[in-house]
C-alpha cells in the first residue's frame, strides 16, 4: 500500500519539502502538494547561509543551473553597519579565522595585540572578510588546503520566489501532484485525532498518512486544527514588522548581505543580478509604519521598483513541531527575523530532520519526541545567537536600543556570554549548533564585548605573536588580491537570463 505524503502550503518550505521528499521516497510514496494561488507567500528571505549547499547537493540540484534560474549572487558573509555603535562596522564571515598557534585561536591572539596597540581590523585575520570588503569571489581550492583559499566558505543570495518556481518544476518532474485549491476544513480521524484528510472549497478531499504543514505563520493544521501552542519571545526580541522593497541593482555587485541598525529595528540589502531585495525589520510598538517606510525608502542606494510591501510576525517556536501525523515545517514551526538568514536554513534542517526520523505506518512517540527535541533545542540556539546582537551593544538613546542593551536574557545565553567576557573562550555544546565558533567570535568582538584574552597567550613572547598575525594578515591580503571580483565571477561563469 502506498504511503500518502500531503504537504499543505506551496512557497519556499513546501517547495523545498517536495523536491527533497520525492527525490528521496520515490518508490512507495507519492508526495501530494496543495496550495492555493488566492493566498499567495511571505517569499522574503532571499539570503541563505552555507548550509544551502548540503540540500541543493542532496536534491541532485545542479549549481550553475540553480544560479541562473534563480538571479543569484554568491554571498561570504553579513556586514553589520552601526550595530555596535553609530559609525562602526564588521562582518560576520563564514569559513575560518586564520590559523591557530598551537591550540589557541586567532582571536585570543588578535585581543592580546590589541592590548598592545598593534591590532589591525579583525577582518583582516579572515580571508571571507577580507574579500567581502574588496567584492572579490571565488571557489574555494581543495588543492590548496594549507592556504585560505582552501577554506573559503559560501552561500548564496537569490530570489526566493524564483527558487520555488525553480524547485517546483523538479519536483513535478520526480512525481510531485500539484492541487491547486484553497482549504476550507480539515478532517481528523475520531479514534485518534490524527488528520484524515482536508477538504478544498470545490468540494475535493486529499487523503493522506503523513501532512506537512506548510501553511505559514497561519499553521492550518499544526495551531488551528491540532491546538499546537506558541512560545512567544517577543519579550528579546521586540521586531515583529518588516517592509520589503525591491530597488534597482547599483555597482559593484557585493559578494555579502549588509545589515543596518536603526532607531526601532534594522535594514537588509540584498544584492542579486537583477535587482537589489531590501527590508526594514522593526517593533510596530516603537516606531510607526509611514516613519518606518520612509526610512526604508530613504536608505535605498537604487530607485525602488514598488511599494514596500508590509509583513507581520511574531518571533517564537511551537510547543511541537511534530502532533499525531502532522510535521510543520517553515514559519508553522516558529519564526525568528532573518537577521542571520536561518529562515530557509531552518526549512532545510527540518526536511532533513523529517527524512532521518521518518515514520513508518505506526508513528512511533520515540520518532516524534526526539524530532521535537531537536527541533526546541536548534530553535533555543539560534535565538541566543540573534539575541546576543542586541544584548551585547553600545547604541543608546532610543527606546529600542535602551531596552535590548539593558534587558535580562534567557540562562543560556547569559552564561556563555560571561564565559567569554571572562576569557574570550568558547565551547560548542554539541554538533547540532548552527553557530560555530567564528560566528559567535566575530559578532561579540565586533558588537563591542569587553573581554579579556585566554592568560596562556602569554606563554608566547609578544614579538611572536605580532609576527604571527601579521603573517595571515599579509597572506590573507595576498591571496585576496589575487581573486577577481564577484561581478566579473558571475559573469564568466554563471549570469542569468534577462528577465525583460
Amino acid at each position: 500500500m502506498e504511503f500518502n505524503i500531503v504537504i499543505v502550503g506551496g512557497g519556499t518550505a513546501g517547495w523545498m519539502t517536495a523536491a527533497l521528499l520525492s527525490k528521496l521516497f520515490f518508490r512507495g510514496h507519492s508526495v501530494t502538494l496543495v496550495e492555493s494561488e488566492e493566498i499567495g507567500t511571505i517569499g522574503v528571505g532571499e539570503a541563505t547561509i552555507p548550509g544551502i549547499k548540503d540540500y541543493n547537493r542532496l536534491a541532485g540540484i545542479d549549481l550553475t543551473e540553480m544560479i541562473r534560474a534563480t538571479q543569484a549572487t554568491f554571498k561570504l558573509g553579513i556586514e553589520f553597519v552601526d550595530w555596535r555603535a553609530p559609525g562602526s562596522s564588521y562582518i560576520h564571515g563564514f569559513g575560518k579565522i586564520g590559523t591557530d598557534l598551537m591550540w589557541l585561536h586567532p582571536h585570543q591572539l588578535w585581543l592580546k595585540l590589541k592590548a598592545m596597540g598593534k591590532a589591525r581590523h579583525f577582518d583582516d585575520y579572515a580571508l571571507n572578510c577580507l574579500a567581502a570588503r574588496q567584492n572579490k569571489f571565488c571557489f574555494p581550492d581543495p588543492r590548496n588546503p594549507g592556504s585560505p583559499i582552501g577554506h573559503i566558505d559560501y552561500a548564496y543570495h537569490f530570489d526566493a520566489s524564483l527558487y520555488a518556481r525553480f524547485l517546483r518544476s523538479r519536483a513535478e518532474a520526480q512525481g510531485v501532484a500539484r492541487i491547486e485549491g484553497r482549504i476550507v476544513a480539515v478532517k481528523q480521524r475520531p479514534e485518534d485525532g490524527f488528520v484524515d484528510h482536508v477538504v478544498l472549497a470545490d468540494g475535493r478531499t486529499i487523503a493522506g498518512d503523513l501532512f506537512v504543514d506548510c501553511s505559514g505563520m497561519r499553521a492550518l493544521l499544526l495551531g488551528q486544527t491540532l491546538g499546537v501552542g506558541y512560545e512567544d519571545w517577543s519579550r528579546w526580541l521586540l521586531c515583529d514588522r518588516a517592509l520589503a522593497v525591491p530597488c534597482e541593482r547599483v555597482a559593484p555587485l557585493t559578494p555579502y548581505t549588509r545589515s543596518t541598525a536603526h532607531d526601532a529595528g534594522w535594514q537588509w540589502r540584498i544584492p542579486l543580478q537583477h535587482r537589489t531585495g531590501n527590508g526594514h525589520v522593526y517593533a510596530s510598538a516603537l516606531i510607526d509604519d509611514d516613519t518606518a517606510a520612509r526610512t526604508l525608502i530613504d536608505n535605498l542606494d537604487g530607485r525602488p521598483l514598488g511599494d514596500p510591501r508590509p509583513v507581520s510576525f511574531r518571533p517564537g517556536k511551537r510547543h511541537k513541531a511534530w502532533e499525531k501525523n502532522v510535521v510543520g515545517i517553515g514559519l508553522s514551526s516558529g519564526f525568528l527575523e532573518p537577521l542571520e538568514s536561518t529562515s530557509i536554513h531552518l526549512i532545510q534542517t527540518a526536511i532533513l530532520r523529517l527524512v532521518a526520523l521518518f515514520p513508518g505506518r505506526g508513528f512511533d512517540d520515540a520518532d516524534i519526541a526526539e524530532y521535537n527535541r531537536q527541533h526546541h533545542f536548534e530553535f533555543d540556539d539560534v535565538r541566543d545567537f540573534i539575541i546576543a546582537h542586541y544584548k551585547v551593544t553600545q547604541r543608546s538613546g532610543t527606546p529600542f536600543w535602551d531596552h535590548v542593551r539593558t534587558m535580562d536574557v534567557p540562562d543560556s545565553l547569559a552564561e556563555r556570554l560571561e564565559l567569554f567576557r571572562a576569557s574570550a573562550r568558547f565551547f560548542v555544546h554539541g554538533k547540532a549548533e548552527l553557530f560555530r565558533e567564528e560566528s559567535w567570535v566575530q559578532v561579540l568582538l565586533g558588537q563591542g564585548m569587553d573581554m579579556t584574552y585566554d592568560p596562556m597567550v602569554d606563554m608566547f613572547p609578544e614579538e611572536d605573536v605580532v609576527e604571527f598575525m601579521n603573517d595571515i594578515a599579509e597572506t590573507n591580503a595576498e591571496v585576496a588580491a589575487a581573486m577577481p571580483t564577484h561581478e566579473a565571477f558571475i559573469e564568466r561563469h554563471c549570469r542569468a537570463p534577462s528577465l525583460a
